[in-house]
């Protein structure tokens, strides 16, 4: 690793440590990452001097975890995690240790944690501490638990699916005796909590291979967060459109859309309902009437298990459950659609329309792209002509109408949509002064 790597801060951080006599490096995933040529999120920083002293050597600092040996230093309004030198005790929870020691050796400290390739640690004076060969196994393109993996996944369970994400984040493989843990253990991943697992389910949904969810199937994982993923990969599909299981078909649409979190997750539930309402005709065709509306079902419960937030549940059970909703290729009609579905999710949902198509068999896969590049060619057209698409866009208000008028309540909504109706069928009536006077001849009549 070649000296002038790390930022300022770092380094200045590094030599106020130094120089009051206690050892400190950069150290864990930032490591890894400027080996890999890439510039961290973070630096973390560990060393030998407990925290009371680091915090005497620096002006601003916050105990953010002081009984685990972490002290932040805030330098510019960044922070930095100072830990220091530890070995850690039973884990009681599966995640954090009882208690910890501090220790004055590196490599101590470095045993403690994950992964080879996450277990490095490096200053410009003393060059990389690598005890473990995690750059071998960074040239390798190997995932492996430093020391024994039955004890690093029982000390923290959630370190099993971050074995997956990294593999899905670097293209890398689990290592043979990591990865025979990790189907060992799989069920403890249930003591995690939902939070956590979601952090590790984005990264590596968003990753540039959403594919390797198959291998927390196979290990058994998704069978204590996700059992409707492993419902889906036990769900065959016989039918003309298809030519993979339900899994397979979701697997292989997440890997036809950009890794957009909304994107990602909306395909990985799209057809989560299918395994429920899947019916065979007497001519062996599996049918799955009402497969989009479950789906949506499903969508909002698996996303508030996991604890995401309101928006990204709304979003994604409505693309699931629209997925394979009829949009008409003229422009009164897209405008129409855009103003049911919502102008922020009618983009996401032609995005999700082609990872479907590209997951399906090839029966009539070119008519299929074929109409839905007409969509996207009207589409593109009403955005360039800034046509009205919704209330927001109209050129008259509830106020506007209440000056002539009308009364607030429901009259004025009604005459509101009325107008908008008009206009998505007219853009050109989209213009206040032709609204208003159609309002008053509206108010005229009736009364």
């Amino acid at each position: 690793m070649e000296s002038g790597m790390m930022p300022e801060d770092v380094k200045y951080i590094i030599d106020t440590i130094k120089k009051a006599g206690y050892e400190a490096y950069a150290v864990g995933g930032c490591i890894r990452d400027m080996l890999l040529g890439k510039v961290p999120a973070d630096y973390d920083i560990t060393t030998s001097a407990e925290p009371e002293v680091v915090k005497k050597l620096f002006r601003r600092t916050i105990d953010t975890g002081i009984k685990h040996g972490t002290v932040t230093v805030m330098l510019k309004d960044k922070g930095y995690e100072i830990t220091t030198y530890r070995i850690d005790g039973k884990y009681e929870d599966g995640r954090h240790p009882l208690e910890v020691t501090f220790t004055k050796s590196l490599k101590e400290d470095l045993l403690r944690r994950d992964f080879t390739i996450n277990a490095m640690a490096y200053n410009d004076e003393d060059g990389l501490q690598d005890p473990f060969n995690g750059q071998q196994d960074l040239k390798d393109g190997i995932i492996r638990c430093v020391g024994n993996p039955m004890e690093r996944f029982s000390e923290d369970a959630l370190r099993m699916m971050r074995a997956v994400r990294f593999s899905a984040q670097l293209g890398y493989e689990i290592e043979e005796e990591t990865l025979k843990a990790v189907k060992e253990l799989a069920g403890t991943i249930s003591a995690v909590s939902m939070e956590r697992i979601q952090v590790e389910m984005t990264k590596l949904l968003t990753s540039d291979n959403p594919e390797r969810l198959l291998l927390a199937y196979e290990t058994g994982l998704t069978g204590y967060f996700l059992p409707e993923f492993d419902a889906m990969m036990k769900t065959p599909q016989n039918h003309p459109h298809h030519m993979y299981s339900v899994g397979l078909h979701t697997i292989k649409s997440m890997e036809n859309v950009r890794p957009d979190k909304y994107l990602r997750f909306a395909m990985l539930l799209h057809d989560s309902g299918k395994p429920l309402v899947k019916t065979t005709g007497e001519d062996g065709i599996d049918h799955f009437h009402g497969h989009q509306s479950k789906s949506g079902e499903l969508a909002v419960e698996v996303l508030r298990r996991l604890k995401f937030d309101n928006k990204t549940v709304d979003i994604v059970s409505k693309l699931a459950k629209l997925h394979d909703c009829s949009i008409g290729e003229d422009e009164t009609s897209i405008r129409k659609a855009v103003n049911k579905i919502g102008e922020e999710i009618f983009p996401l949902l032609l995005e999700v329309k082609y990872g479907d198509i590209m997951a399906q068999s090839n029966y009539l896969r070119e008519e299929k792209l074929s109409k839905l590049e007409a969509v996207k060619a009207g589409y593109r057209e009403v955005l360039s002509k800034k046509d009205c698409v919704s209330l927001k866009s109209m050129k008259i208000t509830g106020g506007d109408l209440i000056a002539i008028g009308y009364r607030p309540g429901p009259e004025l909504g009604s005459e509101l949509n009325s107008l908008l109706e008009r206009v998505l069928n007219n853009p050109e009536l989209n213009d206040n002064e032709i609204l208003l006077n159609m309002a008053k001849e509206d108010l005229n009549e009736k009364n």
